[in-house]
């Protein structure tokens, strides 16, 4: 199989934002504008986070989505604040190909059979926010990394696809943002349990992460989202449009930030350097 190289949208409201550990969220500007960049790089597929879904109770993405599928003819993937067969029904009659599930999930595992008998296991998307606590413990966290679950990731990710679920996104909480490289043991102990793909995702900051993951990571995929976006900011001009408005980018010149650590490279370079390495990726941008 093709590795697959998947940039991630978190959203708040109508923007694209960017955290550390998925904490203090910035704004970057309209996620149409970076979907569409990465689109015309290589992009396999994309996937759309609602990051406040949790805190309000619903996913508010229908019209990001309905507007992206018209535009861009490569998988989208949704997630967050789906509860239910309904919403998930809504988010695939919008445009989305797949959802991906974590808080109802937990909450309810039988959420996960439900929706892939309806809608096909491929469809079905289990996404797994761990955190690695101070003893080496990791554990399950939802609310986008807000809430702790007690719920071993392991253990959760057999169960998960056991019960249908069609993909693992597995995201390290600590990694996230950060720009110091995936969580290389979080990513092959799940990739070795179970039979499905699984999508590594928390803290590419090079091509070098990106390739570790994939080959000593055991990902069937890659997915990242600061060292694609930052690329797009680092070649934008901040005094005109959308970032002139938003007034909140400054903190990515700064040399104390992550953005400092976010190695300056496109989708279609990192396709290059795996490619490079023997890892066969699908078809590259010109």
């Amino acid at each position: 199989m093709s590795i697959r190289v998947i940039p991630r949208l978190d959203i708040k409201g109508p923007n694209l934002v960017k955290g550390v550990r998925m904490e203090g969220l910035r704004v970057l500007g309209k996620p149409e504008r970076f979907a569409r960049a990465y689109y015309e790089q290589g992009a396999d597929e994309l996937i759309y986070m609602d990051a406040v879904a949790s805190l309000y109770g619903r996913n508010s993405l229908l019209e990001i989505v309905e507007r992206t599928s018209r535009e861009i003819f490569i998988p989208l993937c949704v997630g967050g604040g789906l509860r239910s067969v309904d919403d998930i029904r809504a988010v695939l009659r919008a445009g989305a190909d797949k959802v991906s599930l974590n808080t109802a999930a937990i909450k309810r595992p039988e959420l996960i059979r439900e929706a892939s008998r309806m809608f096909g296991s491929s469809t079905i998307v289990v996404s797994i926010e761990a955190i690695r606590h101070a003893d080496g413990r990791y554990e399950c966290n939802t609310d986008y990394g807000r809430e702790s679950s007690g719920v071993d990731p392991f253990e959760w990710a057999i169960r998960a696809a056991e019960l249908g679920a069609g993909e693992l996104v597995v995201t390290s909480i600590n990694q996230e943002g950060t720009g110091e490289g995936y969580d290389i043991e979080l990513t092959r102990r799940i990739a070795r349990s179970v039979p499905i793909p699984v999508i590594a995702s928390g803290g590419a900051g090079t091509v070098r992460h990106v390739r570790d993951a994939a080959i000593d990571g055991h990902a069937d995929a890659v997915c990242m989202a600061s060292i694609l976006h930052y690329n797009v900011v680092r070649h934008t001009d901040f005094t005109r449009g959308e970032f002139a408005a938003e007034g909140n980018t400054e903190f990515l010149k700064r040399s104390t930030s992550a953005f400092s650590k976010i190695q300056d490279v496109t989708l279609a370079d990192i396709k290059k350097d795996l490619g490079a390495a023997g890892v066969d990726c699908r078809a590259l941008s010109s």
